[in-house]
């Protein structure tokens, strides 16, 4: 997972201010490193993910992101 998917899916679930102030504050427990401090260590973005959702009780629904409908697109021909 890119770093930007990340932000993106901590914005969408936190909000986009919390999001950050989460990851400057909250002690990942499975790493005892906060959010951005593990991601400065080299873990994984997807481990890091994923042991926050399961840390903060993120529905595993969720762990992908919202369910965001397609575009309609004019039909062709």
């Amino acid at each position: 997972m890119r770093e930007s998917r990340f932000w993106a899916l901590m914005e969408d679930e936190f909000g986009k201010a919390y999001a950050h102030v989460l990851a400057d504050q909250l002690v990942i427990t499975k790493y005892q490193l906060t959010t951005k401090e593990a991601l400065s260590s080299g873990i994984a973005t997807r481990e890091v993910w994923e042991a926050l959702c399961q840390q903060q009780d993120v529905p595993e629904s969720r762990w992908l992101g919202r369910d965001i409908p397609p575009k309609d697109t004019p039909p062709r021909g």
